[in-house]
């Protein structure tokens, strides 16, 4: 995934195993990425760097902001960023809230279906 060199994704997940396991494996496709640990530094963070990000990979349930709210809030403020949901719940896809996202992935140890979609996102 080399063409994917030099995108730059937030990655935002409460789970400290999962965000270092997204970081390794997505930096070994040539993605430089960045970390947040909450919903509110997602913000902060997008606050800051918003330019230079290219999509946002966000988890939903997470103490404090959830997902949900960080995604309206990101399509608010800024409306062209891809934002792609990944949850462990599937069933909060048909939640109405969920559906501004440009995608939704279910969490899973294979990270093929996310980098896949990824992938699209970023190169068409």
């Amino acid at each position: 995934m080399s063409d994917l060199k030099g995108k730059r994704i937030l990655v935002v997940d409460d789970e400290e195993g999962l965000r270092l396991l997204y970081k390794e494996e997505l930096e070994d496709d040539g993605i430089d990425v960045v970390l947040a640990s909450s919903g509110t530094e997602a913000m902060e963070v997008l606050s800051e760097q918003s330019a230079e990000m290219d999509l946002v990979l966000l988890d939903i349930k997470m103490p404090g902001m959830d997902g949900v709210e960080v995604l309206r809030r990101v399509k608010e403020q800024w409306k062209e960023l891809p934002v792609i949901l990944c949850t462990a719940y599937p069933h909060y896809k048909h939640e109405f809230g969920t559906w501004a996202s440009d995608a939704y992935v279910v969490k899973s140890s294979d990270l093929t279906e996310l980098k896949q979609t990824i992938r699209e996102i970023l190169l068409g």
